[in-house]
């Protein structure tokens, strides 16, 4: 295991380097090192890594998303939290349901399985979006109309959406009875919990922090403690009510900025060390769920599939921010924002499979090559866009 970690280290770090050196993101010569070095390739990692990938991929989420809500600020998200609401939905169903449509033309699925295997697709990654976001954040680009934080928030939230989309529609499907306009309720809901949680313990951490002036380590310490803390009750209490964890852990971060700014910067340069070590993690053990060899039987009907879909998602956000005063070029941006696929996918792809969806062989294939596909181009145009794009 100890072996496995240093090859991570070490390759995670070399590739990321040899990214940046020809301009291209660092997070893509992770993900190239994870699918190499993973069990579907050479099958050099320990399998007791890849048992607690997922955990270690929250726990990398986690100090990612406390950093957006330290760097969240109020005045901003009053400005942006209408389109923030309708990004967060909008592209997902447009994506969704163009895929919902088109997926039956090429493969030989039912109308409910490719609305699954839609939405399942639909999925924004924020474990690409937000480090990007949060890096323009840092570099004041893009802070006059806010982009970067909109981007933050409304990729969390069409995140939300689609995991809960896709599982009311694999419930009706296995003939579990779930009904499709309670779970859209539940949206609203688990994400005002959520929220409502994170503001509670940032409240109290904050009046922890002022009473007892712990070290700004310990301090960071306490507040991921707290944050993965939050995840497991969501997991916890899902089978009675539904709690967005990853709302919750931006707003922990949100509150300590409102309440302290010294303390939350002070936590957010603790958090910044860390996330060296927490990104190669969560980059490379995402590549490591990649099976290059499931990709490719999803095939060119499967690349058309993403593509129709990305065109339809590209359309949904140009409608989502219909009412903003941004200009073409950063509606394009923000476009090209909402490309990346990675987590969901990864993590629930093969869900249909093992329960017991007919196409699910398909499902899982089509979500594969949609990390192959999405998470360079999506990277890739964040970048050079916003780079140019985005003022200072």
């Amino acid at each position: 295991m100890a072996i496995s970690l240093a090859l991570i280290i070490l390759l995670g770090l070399l590739s990321d380097y040899l990214f940046r050196r020809v301009k291209l993101p660092g997070l893509l010569g992770m993900l190239i090192v994870g699918i190499v070095l993973g069990p579907y390739a050479l099958n050099v990692i320990d399998p007791a890594i890849l048992t607690v990938s997922a955990d270690f991929r929250m726990i990398a989420l986690i100090v990612i998303l406390l950093r957006a809500g330290l760097a969240a600020r109020k005045d901003t998200l009053n400005r942006i939290g209408k389109t923030a609401i309708l990004m967060g939905f909008v592209p997902a169903v447009f994506e969704g349901a163009a895929i919902t449509f088109i997926a039956p033309v090429f493969f030989d699925i039912s109308i409910l399985e490719s609305a699954i295997l839609g939405f399942i697709v639909a999925a924004v990654s924020p474990a690409i979006v937000v480090p990007m976001m949060l890096r323009f954040i840092e570099s004041n680009k893009g802070a006059k109309k806010g982009i970067p934080t909109l981007l933050l928030a409304s990729s969390s939230l069409d995140n939300v959406f689609a995991i809960v989309i896709s599982s009311a529609l694999i419930g009706m499907y296995s003939g579990k009875g779930a009904n499709i306009f309670m779970k859209l309720l539940e949206i609203p809901v688990s994400i005002s919990l959520g929220i409502a949680l994170g503001v509670a313990i940032g409240f109290t951490l904050y009046r922890v922090f002022k009473k007892y002036q712990p070290r700004a380590t310990k301090e960071g310490m306490i507040v991921i403690g707290s944050a993965i803390l939050l995840t497991w009750l969501e997991k916890t209490v899902r089978p009675f009510v539904a709690v967005s964890a990853l709302s919750g852990v931006i707003a922990i971060g949100f509150v300590m900025l409102e309440k302290s700014e010294p303390i939350a910067h002070k936590i957010s340069q603790k958090l910044g060390k860390i996330w060296v070590f927490a990104e190669i993690l969560l980059f490379v053990l995402v590549g490591a769920q990649v099976n290059i060899n499931v990709a490719l039987d999803a095939g060119v009907y499967g690349a058309a599939i993403i593509f129709l879909g990305l065109i339809a998602r590209g359309i949904g956000t140009y409608t989502a921010l219909a009412g903003t005063d941004f200009d073409m070029k950063e509606k394009l941006f923000c476009i090209a924002s909402y490309i990346p696929k990675a987590t969901v996918q990864a993590a629930i792809g093969a869900v249909p499979l093992s329960l017991g969806v007919k196409s699910g062989d398909i499902i899982l294939a089509v979500a594969v090559l949609a990390i192959l596909f999405t998470a360079p181009l999506g990277a890739i145009g964040m970048n050079m866009i916003g780079e140019k794009v985005l003022e200072k």
